[in-house]
């Protein structure tokens, strides 16, 4: 299946690095650095993303066959109806170390391969994070005619990996519009590759 080709209702699978846009939605709020310190990070966290928005923007692209976020969940727990009422699947993941990242982007990509393998069905791939660690998974999965689409926050966004999804969105911008119209979306697009070449 090559990517001109998709059919409008193939099955989407879409992974989150969870922590990743949540720290940068804190730092939009605190200044940058405000999360990556024991007292901003190891600790119950105010519910910032705007999870239901997400998921109804992705359930656009087609029906949802996988919906799977990564994160260190046990400072999370004032998002469990969110998580639960969007049907998530949860992916526990307990850093090595006190300063250790969770390893949540090199789990998202070994799974997410696995799953391209497995599940011929499904033809999109929506990827939430900003992390340039997507780059090699992207050109794995677009190497085998899935369709790679992005979202992650604005400044935080690597713009090589931006650039090589077939689609990227802003969280800013799919959480400012919500679902609605193919149309709308396509603007979201534009705007997000005019910030991209521009900066």
């Amino acid at each position: 299946m090559t990517q001109s080709t998709v059919p409008a209702a193939a099955p989407v699978a879409v992974y989150w690095d969870f922590e990743n846009l949540h720290a940068r939605l804190v730092e939009d709020r605190q200044g940058d650095g405000a999360y990556n310190t024991p007292d901003g990070r190891f600790k119950a966290q105010e519910p910032l993303v705007q999870v239901q928005k997400l998921v109804d923007f992705a359930a656009t692209l087609g029906p949802l066959a996988i919906n799977r976020a990564y994160c260190n969940w046990q400072y999370f727990g004032r998002y469990r109806e969110a998580l639960l009422g969007a049907a998530i699947d949860l992916v526990q993941l307990f850093p090595p170390g006190a300063s250790a990242k969770n390893g949540a982007d090199i789990r998202l990509c070994l799974d997410a391969q696995d799953d391209s393998a497995r599940f011929a069905n499904i033809a999109q791939f929506v990827i939430i994070g900003g992390d340039s660690d997507f780059m090699p998974l992207t050109h794995k999965l677009k190497a085998t005619g899935r369709r790679v689409v992005g979202i992650g926050a604005r400044k935080s966004t690597n713009r090589y990996w931006a650039g090589c999804c077939d689609a990227f969105y802003y969280y800013e911008d799919v959480v400012a519009v919500g679902a609605s119209s193919p149309s709308t979306h396509a603007s979201i697009t534009a705007t997000s590759f005019t910030a991209l070449s521009a900066s």
